[in-house]
């Protein structure tokens, strides 16, 4: 197999990429110095968070030499999320500060219409019907369209010329991939996107001149083409199973009580993405109260049987904390009662790792006609609205709210429709709805009150329903999923 070397910027979660090659069979090297890369035959440049962060990080190790002498040389190079952006000229993120200059274009910040961190999976489609090449041999090769895991904030609007090009819309069209020669560049995470993303990898690890089909995952026999409504641009609903996890066990109760034992982690992920799940939640249920950190082993163990986005939450205090379970395979990091004790912990999180790393952990229970901000496991109440804390704490640098009603937590009643109505009202970032899903219909209520993704727990883990099955449904309802 390829000698593949991936670039550490500093920025980036790594462990996803790694574990995405290790599943093709060809494990690759994390690189600080540019002399390691004398020998690669594959050159892997990730990111999360800024722009200029990013640049620094990588001219400050002389990495970003290793970018331009693989691009010179014809030495494959893969650039995903960030990585794009690093490639191009400049970005309005970090004004003044140049970028490699391989793309030519300014990245520019999404729209302010529509939701921002650009959070999910959305469709990638050929510019003007046309394919997009991966690699330059002469048996031209291309991506079918397909959905693709995103979480930016930025983007190239424009295709260069001479570039081939995929798009995706998010309020306005932007650059989703682009291909010349041996680069392939992807606003998308690639080792996030399920089989579709990881048949792309294989494609150019091996560079072969076949072509790359987009594939389903985990909606078992789908119905056929004709009858399936046609994929619709934008982003699609998130459906996205909760591992409640305590000393390395799934648990499930009600109202954070009465807690039993729900599978192992690992396997429990496992399956929800063969169902077709958009992304697996992790939460330490023991970490605050018991003052420790949460299980970085689970989530070593989880991230290497998934190739969807992980978010990991449960104790989390500081910065090193989060940036201890990025490493381990975290792809967001939620925070709760660390950041209503310490509300500035948001943006130093936010600036360390960009604001699509940061979930504002809410968990809300109602008090006469609004809600109160619950802290360490629903059993201190502290007096603050849930609204108001939602609106400071996105201000501040939170990407996403996961909001979870403590009053219909494990009731399978529906979720508070009320509440998610007034905290998607409130702020502009996407908001998962959490807490009292039981049937598929109280699913399709949550995406009709506001929210981007709702999040459930004991429907799956009782095996009172599957992902795929809930998806048909919110489907055949007329609300797009990814399939």
């Amino acid at each position: 197999m390829p000698n593949v070397v991936v670039l550490n910027s500093g920025v980036a979660n790594l462990a996803s990429v790694l574990h995405a090659f290790e599943r093709l069979g060809a494990p690759a090297t994390i690189i600080n110095d540019p002399a390691e890369a004398a020998d690669a035959d594959r050159v892997v440049l990730p990111g999360v968070g800024a722009f200029g962060a990013g640049l620094e990080a990588l001219r400050a190790k002389g990495l970003d030499k290793v970018v331009l002498d693989a691009a010179a040389a014809g030495t494959p190079l893969l650039a995903v999320c960030l990585g794009l952006q690093l490639l191009c000229e400049a970005s309005e993120e970090d004004p003044g500060v140049p970028g490699l200059g391989i793309v030519p274009g300014t990245v520019r910040r999404l729209p302010a219409d529509v939701r921002v961190p650009h959070l999910g999976w959305n469709l990638v489609t050929p510019v003007s019907g046309d394919r997009l090449p991966v690699t330059g041999d002469s048996g031209r090769r291309y991506v079918v369209e397909g959905y693709a895991a995103f979480a930016n904030s930025y983007a190239l609007r424009d295709a260069p010329a001479g570039w081939g090009a995929a798009s995706t819309t998010h309020g306005v069209e932007f650059v989703s991939a682009l291909e010349r020669d041996k680069v392939l560049a992807c606003q998308f995470h690639p080792e996030l996107s399920g089989p579709w993303g990881m048949e792309l990898l294989k494609r150019w690890l091996l560079q072969q001149p076949s072509v790359l089909r987009a594939t389903r995952s985990g909606l078992g026999n789908p119905a056929p083409r004709a009858t399936r409504p046609a994929p619709r641009p934008g982003l699609t609903r998130r459906l996205i199973p909760c591992l409640d996890v305590r000393d390395g066990r799934v648990v499930k109760g009600i109202k954070f009580q009465s807690i039993r034992d729900a599978g192992d982690p690992a396997e429990r992920a496992a399956l929800y993405e063969e169902q077709g799940a958009d992304e697996i939640v992790i939460l330490d249920i023991a970490a605050s109260p018991k003052a420790r950190d949460t299980q970085v082993d689970t989530v070593r163990r989880v991230r290497a049987a998934l190739s969807i986005p992980l978010t990991v939450g449960g104790g989390v205090r500081t910065v090193e904390h989060a940036r201890a379970l990025l490493a381990a395979g975290a792809d967001k990091v939620s925070v709760n009662t660390a950041a209503v004790r310490r509300p500035q912990l948001l943006a130093e999180m936010a600036e360390a790792f960009g604001r699509q790393c940061v979930v504002l952990a809410i968990d809300a229970r109602r008090v006469d006609a609004s809600w109160e901000v619950l802290v360490m496991g629903g059993g201190e109440p502290t007096g603050s609205d849930a609204v108001e804390w939602a609106r400071q704490g996105t201000a501040l640098g939170a990407g996403e709210v996961l909001l979870t009603s403590w009053d219909r937590d494990g009731t399978r009643s529906g979720c508070d429709l009320e509440l998610v109505r007034a905290v998607t009202g409130a702020v502009s970032v996407p908001v998962i709805a959490s807490g009292g899903i039981g049937t598929r219909e109280h699913a399709a209520e949550a995406f009709a009150a506001g929210a981007e993704a709702a999040l459930a727990a004991s429907i799956f883990h009782d095996d009172q329903d599957t992902v795929g099955e809930i998806k048909r449904d919110l489907e055949a309802r007329g609300i797009s999923i990814r399939r």
